[in-house]
């Protein structure tokens, strides 16, 4: 008996066309969206067309070369992402749980560069059958419904979850490169600060909480708010600032959990370090909801937590009192 239209339409639809619709949603053209997926132009317009009949209103506007979004296929698609990006994860779990083991990382790229990746060789040499992949983005991603395992991120606590593991705190501090020290004027008090170029990160007085990197806070606090340099630099990233301040540009404004290799090394010089400036942001650890129990996992942030506890120890970091019931 041949269905009537009602009837169809009342049917749950088949999810077999749903990755064409998310395809042709982000192009925004069939072309495109047909290369992605490895289909002709005609099969990914007939899916769609598909796809249509069985919502039982139009998704697109077709124009001469381009497509948009209906308002209802913008509603169907705000439900696809979601459960396109579970399934995906989903998968992804399964494949891995079958080969290797591996942990996923995410974290912003001046802390993989500046304090993860320096550390990694270590992890490795423990436990060489543990693949890692460390995805840098400056952008928070869903633990629930991506494949990462482990977020690294920087934040001040209430922007964090109850079950976010600090890792250290944060202090600034002026620093420079002993050769910038040794060619030219003393750089023995806060006033003379004026004959360098300081160096800052860029965007910091347009977001919220940044503002603390600047050195107009550091000025204020110790009482030089009419002080101004010889130049400023300005930088987006704190791996940027870092390496102008290595290089012998000027005197950065440093994060100390971010230089303390440097200092350590004698790469980078405290020039005044009775002055240094508390932050109210802090470093975390999150484990996904779905990877804490795997044993590659409980590797990791074991072993995090131990270079966690000796960069405390290096920049003179003291537990946090708001986490004193979850030591770290």
């Amino acid at each position: 008996m041949q269905s009537s239209p009602t009837h169809l339409r009342s049917r749950p639809i088949s999810v077999g066309h749903l990755r064409a619709l998310e395809a042709v949603a982000r192009h925004l053209n069939f072309r495109a969206a047909a290369e992605e997926l490895a289909l002709t132009q005609s099969a990914v317009s007939r899916q769609i067309q598909s796809l249509e009949e069985e919502v039982g209103v139009s998704l697109f506007l077709r124009h001469t070369r381009a497509v948009e979004l209906t308002s209802a296929g913008a509603q169907l698609l705000r439900s696809v992402l979601p459960s396109l990006e579970r399934i995906d994860s989903a998968v992804r779990l399964i494949r891995r749980s079958a080969g290797r083991k591996s942990v996923a990382i995410t974290t912003w790229a001046s802390f993989a560069s500046m304090w993860l990746i320096p550390r990694l060789e270590a992890f490795q040499s423990e436990y060489p059958d543990i693949d890692i992949r460390i995805d840098a983005s400056d952008h928070a991603v869903d633990m629930e419904t991506t494949d990462v395992d482990i977020a690294l991120r920087y934040a001040v606590p209430a922007n964090v979850p109850a079950s976010a593991i600090r890792m250290f705190g944060e202090q600034l501090t002026p620093v420079a490169s002993p050769w910038l020290l040794k060619s030219g004027h003393a750089l023995a008090r806060g006033e003379d600060l004026a004959h360098f170029a300081l160096i800052e990160a860029g965007d910091a007085h347009r977001t919220q909480h940044l503002e603390w990197l600047t050195w107009r806070r550091w000025f204020d606090t110790h009482h030089f708010s009419k002080l101004e340099p010889k130049r400023w630099l300005y930088f987006n990233y704190a791996n940027q600032i870092a390496q102008a301040a290595l290089t012998g540009q000027g005197v950065a404004l440093a994060r100390m959990p971010l230089v303390a290799d440097s200092l350590a090394s004698g790469d980078l010089v405290e020039i005044l370090p009775g002055m240094r400036l508390e932050s109210p942001m802090a470093y975390w650890m999150l484990v996904g909801p779905r990877s804490a129990l795997r044993p590659e996992i409980r590797a990791f942030c074991e072993w995090i937590s131990l270079q966690a506890a000796q960069t405390r120890k290096a920049v003179g970091d003291g537990p946090d009192p708001d986490t004193l019931d979850q030591p770290d």
